[in-house]
C-alpha cells in the first residue's frame, strides 16, 4: 500500500471530486459516514460523543460526523474552535447544516476558552486540525491540545491526530493530541509508522473513502506499506517433484562463548524459513549445543572460543553473519578477510555490524545486494546519529543508494531502505518482539530465503514479513510479556500456511 505525502493526498482528493463527478462537500459526507459507521459499530451503544471541530476541513468532517451521530440518536455537542477567525467552505456548509437541525447542538469557542468539566465517560472526537498542518502548533491550540491531554477520556482522532504533521516529525511532540484510535482515509501517514509520532495515534483503523484508484496506481512514491498484495507476487509455491537442493544451502555464521544461543535461534529459523540445508559456521566451544538442538543442522567449527576463520562451503547460496560473534580481535581479522574477498550479497547482523562500525573502510567491500538488518542503536554506530527515527530511515535511504545495499531498520514498523530509494514500512509486529534472539530470528529467515533463490530486495520484504506475522502469531498464544524469540521461530510456519490460503 502506498504512502503519500500531504500535498499528494490533497492532489488525490481533487482528482476523486473531478474524475467521479462529485462535489467535495459530497466527499466530506463519504468521510463522515465512514467514521460514523465505525462509532456506531465499535463505541458502547449508549455513548455520549463531543467533537472538537477546527475551521478547516477537518473540522467540517467533525461536523458532519456531529450532525449524523444525532440524526442516528446519540447524544452528541459540537465545539467550534475559532482560532483562523475564517472557516473553510465546506466547514461553513456543515456548520449550517448542524446549526439548521438544532443550534444547540454546536457552540463557538472563542481564543483562550477552554472546556471543562468533561465527564470521563464521554468520548471525545478530535476533528481540530488536519493533513494540512505543517508547523508546530502554538499559543491557545496548543495549550487547548494540553489540556484534552491531561483528560482520561476516551479520544478518537479524525484522519490524523490534531498536532500531527503528517511527513515529519515536529520538535516538540507534547503539543499533538494523543488518542486511543485514529480513524484515517484509505492510506497510511508516514507519521503514523514512527514512535515519537505513532505513540499519540493509538490503534490505526483505515476506511475506504473511494479515493479515485487510478490516482492511486498512477502517483510515484518511495514510500509504502507490506501489505498482502505484495506478498503474493513474491512468494514462490513449491513445485512437487523436488528435493532439498533445489532450496540451497544457507550458511550462519554465528556464535561464541557464551552466544552461542544466537547460532541456535538464527539456525532454526533458517531451517523454518525452508532453505534446503543449513550449515552453521561457530567456534568449539558451541559445537555440542547446536549439533544437539539443532539437529538437522550441520556443524563447522572455527576457533575454540571465538571464531578465528570464515570459510565459505562451495555449495552455500547464501551467507549470514553476525549473531554473537563478537568482536574479539581475530574475529575482526576474520571478518575483515572475508569481506575482502567475498563478492556475492551477505546478510549482515549484530556484531557483524558492530565491527563494520569500527572499521567503516570496510563498507565499500561489502558485496553489492548485501542485506543489513540494524537495529537504531546499531544503525547510529554505524552511519552516524539522526534527531529522531524518520530522519535515520530517510538517512539509511541515501545510505542504501550510496552502498547499493538493502538496510533493514528494526523497529516496531521495520522500515526497510532499497537502492532504488524506496522505502517499505512493516505494518505487523508488536512490543513483544522486543526480546533478546528476535534479531537473530530475523537474520536466519532472510538468509533462508536468499539460499532458496529469492533475491535481495524480495528476501527483505518477504523475510520481515514472516517474522512480524510470526511474532504476532507468537503474541497472541502468549502474550507479548510472556513470549520469546523462539516463540516467533515456532510460528513461522502458521505464517507460511497463511500466505498459501491467500494467494
Amino acid at each position: 500500500m502506498k504512502i503519500f505525502s500531504a500535498s499528494q493526498i490533497k492532489a488525490c482528493d481533487a482528482y476523486t471530486i473531478h474524475a467521479a463527478h462529485i462535489t467535495s462537500i459530497n466527499l466530506m459526507e463519504r468521510a463522515a459516514a465512514a467514521c460514523t459507521e465505525w462509532l456506531i459499530a465499535n463505541m458502547p451503544k449508549d455513548s455520549i460523543y463531543i467533537l472538537l471541530c477546527g475551521s478547516g476541513n477537518n473540522g467540517g468532517d467533525g461536523l458532519a460526523i456531529a450532525r449524523m451521530l444525532h440524526q442516528t440518536g446519540y447524544s452528541v455537542k459540537a465545539f467550534l474552535l475559532n482560532f483562523s477567525g475564517q472557516l473553510s467552505e465546506d466547514c461553513q456548509t456543515n456548520l449550517q447544516r448542524l446549526q439548521s437541525i438544532d443550534n444547540n447542538l454546536v457552540e463557538l469557542l472563542q481564543p483562550d476558552v477552554f472546556i471543562t468539566d468533561i465527564p470521563s465517560n464521554i468520548i471525545i472526537i478530535d476533528a481540530i486540525l488536519g493533513t494540512g498542518l505543517n508547523r508546530a502548533v502554538e499559543g491557545w491550540i496548543a495549550q487547548f491540545i494540553d489540556h484534552i491531554n491531561q483528560l482520561t477520556n476516551t479520544k478518537i482522532a479524525i484522519d490524523i491526530p490534531s498536532g500531527m504533521p503528517a511527513d515529519m516529525i515536529p520538535a516538540n511532540e507534547g503539543d499533538i493530541l494523543k488518542v486511543n484510535h485514529t480513524l484515517s482515509f484509505q492510506l497510511y501517514k508516514r507519521t503514523f509508522l514512527h514512535p515519537e509520532t505513532g505513540s499519540y495515534a493509538g490503534k490505526i483503523t483505515l476506511l475506504d473513502i473511494g479515493l479515485h484508484p487510478t490516482f492511486i496506481a498512477s502517483t510515484h512514491t518511495n514510500y509504502q506499506t507490506i501489505d498482502e498484495e505484495k506478498i503474493k507476487t513474491l512468494y514462490k509455491k513449491r513445485a512437487p517433484f523436488t528435493h532439498k537442493g533445489d532450496y540451497g544451502t544457507a550458511l550462519i555464521v554465528a556464535g561464541s562463548n557464551g552466544m552461542i544461543g544466537a547460532a541456535t535461534l538464527a539456525a532454526k529459523a533458517t531451517l523454518r524459513s525452508g532453505a534446503g540445508k543449513v550449515k552453521v559456521l561457530l567456534p568449539q566451544i558451541g559445537y555440542g549445543i547446536v549439533q544437539s538442538s539443532v539437529p538437522e543442522a550441520m556443524c563447522i567449527t572455527s576457533g575454540e572460543n571465538h571464531i578465528s576463520k570464515i570459510n565459505c562451503p562451495a555449495d552455500a547460496q547464501c551467507i549470514g553473519i553476525g549473531p554473537g560473534i563478537g568482536t574479539h580481535d581475530y574475529t575482526i581479522k576474520a571478518f575483515a578477510d572475508f569481506i575482502e574477498q567475498h563478492k556475492n550479497p551477505l546478510v549482515l547482523d549484530a556484531d557483524a555490524l558492530n565491527i563494520l562500525a569500527k572499521q567503516p573502510e570496510l563498507l565499500h567491500k561489502v558485496p553489492a545486494g548485501s542485506i543489513l538488518t540494524p537495529h537504531p542503536k546499531e544503525y547510529e554506530r554505524l552511519f552516524g546519529k539522526t534527531n529522531n527515527t524518520m530522519q535515520q530511515a530517510e538517512h539509511a535511504r541515501t545510505q542504501a543508494m550510496r552502498y547499493n545495499i538493502y538496510i533493514i531498520l528494526k523497529g516496531h514498523h521495520t522500515a526497510i531502505a532499497t537502492p532504488e530509494g524506496e522505502c517499505w514500512y512493516c505494518t505487523n509486529g508488536n512490543a513483544g518482539m522486543a526480546t533478546a534472539g528476535s534479531g537473530d530470528v530475523l537474520t536466519g529467515i532472510v538468509t533462508g530465503l536468499m539460499a532458496q533463490g529469492y533475491n535481495s530486495y524480495d528476501a527483505a520484504l518477504l523475510g520481515v514479513y514472516l517474522h512480524a506475522k510470526a511474532g504476532d502469531l507468537a503474541a497472541s498464544k502468549y502474550g507479548q510479556q510472556g513470549m520469546i524469540a523462539g516463540d516467533i521461530i515456532k510460528n513461522i510456519g502458521e505464517v507460511w500456511k497463511e500466505i498459501e490460503r491467500f494467494l
